[in-house]
C-alpha cells in the first residue's frame, strides 16, 4: 500500500493530472487530453501489475476525454495487458466514440433514495436541514450532494427555486442575469480554490450551467404538480429557454448575451396574459 492507503495497482485519472504530466505549468486541464491518457493509463496497463495479480484503471467524467485520447486507448481497451479492469466512468456516455462505446460494458447506477443520501450526510456530521436540501438537489447522488455542500450551491439554488416560482406566479425578475453572473462567480471562486490553476472561464460557465439545470428542473417539477393550462405552453417555453441557453454555452457564446435574452425569454413566456 502507499501512504494514504492508495494500493500502486489502482489508479484513478482525473484531468488535473495534466499538471504532473505538462511541463510548463500553465495547462487548464479543461479535457482530458492524449497527454494524461498515455502515461495514467496505456503505459502502466500493458506493465505487469506492481502487487497482486492485477490492475484496476477508473477515469473521472470520461466524457471530458478529446477524441486524440479516445482513439489512442482503443487499443488498451480491446486488449489490455493480463487481469486488468478499465472503467470508464460518465453520465454521458452518448458523448464517447462509439468505438470506444462498442468495446465496453455499459452498467447503469440506479439514483439512491433521497432519505437514504440524507441519512448519509447526516452520518458525516451535516445538519439535518442542510442534508435535506442538499438530498433533493442531488438526483440520488450521494457524491454529488456532499459536492454541493462542498460547492456553497445549496443556499443559492433555493433562491434560485424561490425566483423560478415568483416567475410562475407572474411576477417579473429583470436582475436574473445578474444573479445568474454573481452565482456562477462564486461556484467558480469554490473550483479555483480546489484547483488554483483552473479556468476560470470554464469554472464559470460550469456553475451557469449547473444554475440552469436547477432552474429547468423547478419547471419540470412545477410541471408534473400541475399547472393552470393555459400557463401550460409558457412553461414548456420557458424550459426550451434554458436548453437554448445551455446549447449557446457550449458553443461558447458570450456569456452576458445569453442570459439577456435567457432573462427576456422567462419574463416573456412566464409573465401573466
Amino acid at each position: 500500500m502507499l501512504p494514504g492507503g492508495t494500493h500502486p495497482d489502482y489508479h484513478v485519472i482525473t484531468r488535473e493530472l495534466i499538471r504532473y504530466h505538462d511541463k510548463t505549468g500553465k495547462s487548464k486541464g479543461i479535457d482530458l487530453s492524449i497527454n494524461v491518457i498515455r502515461p495514467e493509463l496505456i503505459e502502466p496497463a500493458n506493465r505487469k501489475p506492481g502487487m497482486g495479480r492485477g490492475k484496476v484503471f477508473v477515469v473521472e467524467q470520461a466524457e471530458t476525454m478529446n477524441a486524440q485520447a479516445q482513439n489512442a486507448m482503443l487499443k488498451t481497451l480491446e486488449e489490455p495487458h493480463g487481469r486488468t479492469l478499465i472503467i470508464l466512468l460518465t453520465d454521458q456516455p452518448e458523448s464517447l466514440l462509439a468505438t470506444v462505446r462498442s468495446r465496453c460494458q455499459m452498467i447503469r447506477f440506479a439514483s439512491l433514495d433521497d432519505a437514504l443520501v440524507r441519512k448519509e450526510l447526516e452520518k458525516r456530521g451535516i445538519d439535518r436541514t442542510l442534508a435535506v436540501d442538499a438530498a433533493a438537489l442531488a438526483e440520488g447522488s450521494l457524491g454529488g450532494a456532499i459536492r454541493l455542500i462542498e460547492d456553497g450551491v445549496i443556499e443559492p439554488a433555493k433562491e434560485l427555486t424561490g425566483r423560478i416560482d415568483a416567475l410562475l406566479n407572474g411576477r417579473t425578475t429583470d436582475d436574473l442575469p445578474e444573479w445568474f453572473k454573481a452565482a456562477a462567480e462564486a461556484y467558480a471562486v469554490k473550483q479555483l480554490e480546489r484547483d488554483e490553476l483552473g479556468s476560470k472561464d470554464a469554472a464559470t460557465r460550469g456553475g451557469l450551467t449547473l444554475y440552469l439545470t436547477i432552474a429547468a428542473r423547478r419547471l419540470r417539477t412545477r410541471l408534473a404538480e400541475g399547472v393552470d393550462p393555459e400557463a401550460l405552453e409558457r412553461v414548456c417555453q420557458a424550459i426550451d429557454a434554458i436548453a437554448r441557453a445551455e446549447m449557446y454555452l457550449d458553443a461558447n457564446v458570450n456569456v452576458a448575451i445569453t442570459f439577456q435574452q435567457l432573462a427576456g425569454a422567462l419574463n416573456g413566456t412566464l409573465a401573466p396574459v
